[in-house]
């Protein structure tokens, strides 16, 4: 019986256990696809009256379940506010089916004898269907405010409804999703300096104009006098070969940063660097060629998809017929390359290559007609 409770404790543990250096899903400020996990506690009750000062911002954000739903009660919503206007006038007027009608009594709205007649004609009325079975006699003065006022409404809510829907459509972030990043980064050599590369790429023909891109580090950092800071913010410059600024942003692009003694990475190695706890946040701006809206496309980096000493592979070539052609399936595929260990590895291998091709430089200048000779026997020269 121990053995027994001691072998299923044993096979519990086993499976609770975590290896060495194991860590479980960090917690990420801005997601892959570019949502900012963040959350606002303790507000007071007068800052989310901003929120219906920005009436307008507000509509527009609402998921689309809560804009369809917000479309659906709007119009049905009026439609029968204003229904039971219309029947309240005819229940004042005495055209209820039911009521005691005078001779000669005169109707404020034609066939609207009930709650059901009163919302079908508020319906067609704000709808402007208008089927001709209902109609304004033209004796009520209240009938011909009350539909002015309903027709008025009606226009309102109509493009209200048809801004919100045309506004969310249109939104930059939804060019955005054509735009995407490689899964991982890669550390290797460039261009004689160890540099962070990603990729992005425009899965659109049409152009981002005015791109530029940028990084920021987020990590926690302790100052010297104590403090703590979380989210530290420090910045990360990428380029191409062409710049940082103004890319031409036709085919899928490789931004590196160099990693030198400013670099934020400096201090990193191959070993350290799966052990770090921070958040690479990389940024996008771009305007739309083709709607002219300005959008940004966001995604983030951890240590553990950075991988040292890899380099992406091509994917770029050219077609027999003359046309380039992209292959997205080798987008975020990497290559392990000979890479150096650390940045001061590599800065000590390079520093001392240049000392010893300094040595070996000559100092002279070489004469072409000097002669040497060869001296066997010793002449002392100051015996006389």
């Amino acid at each position: 019986m121990v053995s027994v409770s001691s072998s299923r404790m044993f096979q519990l543990l086993r499976g609770h256990m975590k290896p060495a250096g194991h860590r479980g899903c960090k917690t990420r400020l801005v997601t892959k696809d570019g949502r900012c996990n963040i959350e606002f506690a303790n507000i007071d009750c007068s800052d989310h009256l901003a929120y219906l000062v920005d009436f307008w911002t507000t509509f527009v954000e609402f998921r689309w379940r809560f804009v369809l739903l917000l479309f659906v009660a709007s119009f049905t919503g009026s439609w029968f506010i204003f229904s039971l206007l219309w029947y309240w006038i005819a229940k004042s007027n005495g055209d209820l089916s039911g009521q005691n009608r005078t001779d000669g009594h005169i109707q404020c709205v034609d066939n609207v004898n009930g709650l059901t007649t009163a919302f079908l004609y508020s319906l067609e009325t704000q709808t402007t269907i208008g089927y001709g079975g209902r109609a304004l006699t033209g004796h009520c003065a209240g009938t011909v405010a009350l539909i002015i006022i309903q027709s008025l409404i009606g226009v309102f809510i109509n493009c209200f409804m048809c801004g919100v829907i045309l506004a969310k459509i249109s939104l930059p972030k939804k060019r955005a999703k054509t735009v995407t990043f490689s899964r991982t980064a890669v550390i290797c050599l460039k261009k004689g300096s160890l540099c962070l590369l990603i990729r992005v790429a425009n899965l659109r023909k049409t152009l981002l104009i005015g791109s530029s891109i940028y990084g920021k580090l987020l990590r926690t950092t302790t100052t010297a006098d104590g403090e703590t800071i979380i989210l530290d913010q420090v910045d990360v410059d990428f380029m191409v070969d062409a710049g940082k600024d103004n890319l031409f942003f036709v085919c899928p692009l490789t931004l590196y940063h160099v990693i030198d003694r400013s670099s934020p990475f400096y201090e990193l190695s191959a070993d350290t660097l799966p052990q770090q706890d921070f958040e690479l946040v990389v940024f996008l701006d771009g305007m739309a060629e083709s709607t002219s809206s300005s959008c940004q496309v966001r995604t983030s980096y951890i240590p553990q998809e950075i991988q040292w000493g890899y380099s992406f592979l091509p994917i770029v070539s050219r077609t027999k017929t003359g046309k380039y052609c992209v292959d997205f399936s080798n987008f975020s595929k990497s290559v392990r390359v000979t890479t150096p260990h650390c940045v001061h590895c590599f800065q000590t291998d390079t520093d001392q290559r240049n000392h010893n091709g300094h040595n070996q430089q000559k100092t002279g200048i070489d004469n072409l007609g000097f002669q040497v000779i060869d001296i066997h026997d010793f002449v002392d020269i100051t015996k006389m």
